[in-house]
Parts: C-alpha cells; structure tokens; sequence
C-alpha cells in the first residue's frame, strides 16, 4: 500500500506570460483574513521618538489598547500585562528624552517578555500552571535589566508552549494566539514563543524577547512573518531563565519584519550580550571537568 502521494506543484497556476512584480495577497485569495501587522520598525520609531513625532507613554497606550481589544489576540498572546508599570516606565522616558538623557535613542519603545524570564515581583510559570505557586522573583533576569537599562519599556509577559516544549505554540492552559495567517480561519502560531511572536506581529509590542533551543523563536517568527534572531550560544546570560535544556538554550530577539541586520544583532548582542558573573549556565561549564 502506498503510503505517500507525490507532491502537487504549487506553482502550476502560475502565469508565465506575467512580468509585474504582485505580492502573494494580490495573487492569491488564501491571503483573505490575514493579519496586517503595523508598518513601523524601531528604526523608524527611534527616529519618529527624536523629532518629538510621537512619545513613548503614546506608543504604550497603542499598544496596551491592541492588548486590550475583544476582537485581537492579547487574552491569549499576553499572561501578564504590567499596564501601570509600563505607563510610569514610559512617562520616565519621556521626561529623560526631553533633559537630553535618554539612555539610547530607542528608550520608550514598548517590547514583551516570553514567561521564561524571570521579572521582579512577578512569577516565571513558563507557560504552565504547574509552577503558579512558585515564589516572586527577587530581579529581573540579567537580560530583562539590561533592556530595561537601554530604556526600553516592559510592556507584559507573553504566552508560550508550556515548558517551551513545541515548536507548534499550542497552551491548554492559558490559550493559544492564533496566527496572523487566516485568523479568521485560524491557523497555530508556531512555538514555543508564540505570544512573543503575535505580539509583534499585532503591533502590541514593537520588540520581543523569547528562547530559542531547537526554533522556538524562529519558528514562531517565520510564522507570523517576522524575524527572529538566534545568537550564538553564551553571547546572552541565561541566567533568570527556564531552560529546556542547559547546552543548547539560547535567549533570543524578535523584531518587526523590517528590522534588518544592522538593528536586530545590536537588540539582541550590543544591549543583551556579555558574561554575567551569576550565570548558572555559564559556570556550569566551565566547572567541568
């Protein structure tokens, strides 16, 4: 009995004749319903920040109002959303960038954390309930101060895979976002860091920090039609994180589709990077034998 059919040509239907360059939702109607995720990158948001066109406590009520629409995705994308923190974070901001003080120039932009990472006062549940008893972290993880030292707000703490141990993104325990691909179908998000990625996707965060051990932030992003970036291993602590596993975890970046290689690897290394003398992961290492 056979058990696999050749594949179909996906591209038989194609016009030859056609030489206009078309994006693939004027070709095609399987684009119905998808998701058109806001046009700014932090570039832009930096730039529009400088020349006094927009603020940062602006930027966070956009985004906390997409969070809080009925009709999107954020009961599901978000677990947690620091909403006083993040307006009194932002109005900081503010007030630094008119004294000319602002830590860098991308101070104010709203970005999420995945529930991997621990955030002062708050509880890591890494997507499960199993750990909601767990006590309060005492500090943020090494990296969440770090971009908080760079002057970006903390908007909420995001939905994954529990344990992050799917690259599909499906929680039964506090909802699956769906994808920006025929929402109105309804398509997975990809995982493990499935909020991380809607929430960028849904503009109700510019930035996002997830993991990535095996795809679980470039899953996720390819997903949503985003970019996810992996660094190299080790180049971001680990420490204040839940690993799925030691050797091969890393803490990733995600960022709007436009934010290309000049931007993300500094999120991601520039801000995030360098040794932490409290790195479990890293002294585990080099404590071996």
């Amino acid at each position: 009995m056979a058990l696999c059919r050749k594949p179909k040509n996906l591209y038989a239907k194609a016009s030859p004749r056609s030489v206009r360059a078309i994006s693939l939702r004027e070709k095609s109607p399987a684009w119905e319903g998808t998701i058109e995720m806001p046009n700014k990158t932090l570039a832009a948001l930096a730039d529009d920040l400088a020349e006094g066109r927009t603020s940062a406590r602006k930027l966070v009520e956009e985004c906390l109002a997409r969070i809080a629409d009925p009709a999107g995705e954020g009961q599901r994308a978000f677990v947690h959303v620091d909403k006083d923190a993040a307006l009194g974070a932002a109005d900081a901001m503010d007030r630094l960038r008119k004294a000319n003080a602002a830590p860098t120039r991308y101070a104010g932009i709203p970005v999420s954390i995945k529930d991997l990472f621990d955030i002062r006062g708050q509880v890591t549940c890494a997507g499960s309930r199993a750990l909601q008893d767990s006590p309060p972290a005492e500090d943020d993880a090494p990296v969440v101060a770090r971009l908080r030292a760079a002057g970006f707000v903390v908007i909420g703490r995001t939905n994954m895979t529990e344990f992050a141990y799917s690259g599909i993104g499906i929680n039964p325990h506090y909802g699956t976002p769906k994808g920006t691909w025929q929402r109105n179908v309804g398509h997975v998000p990809g995982g493990s860091s499935s909020g991380a990625a809607v929430s960028i996707a849904d503009g109700m965060a510019y930035g996002a920090l997830g993991t990535d051990t095996g795809g679980s932030c470039r899953i996720p992003a390819a997903y949503n039609g985003i970019v996810g970036y992996k660094p190299t291993q080790r180049r971001v602590p680990l420490d204040g994180g839940v690993p799925l596993a030691w050797d091969h975890a890393h803490l990733t970046a995600e960022g709007s589709v436009l934010v290309m290689q000049k931007l993300l690897p500094m999120l991601g290394l520039k801000l995030a990077s360098g040794e932490d003398a409290h790195d479990r992961a890293h002294q585990a290492r080099r404590d071996r034998p």
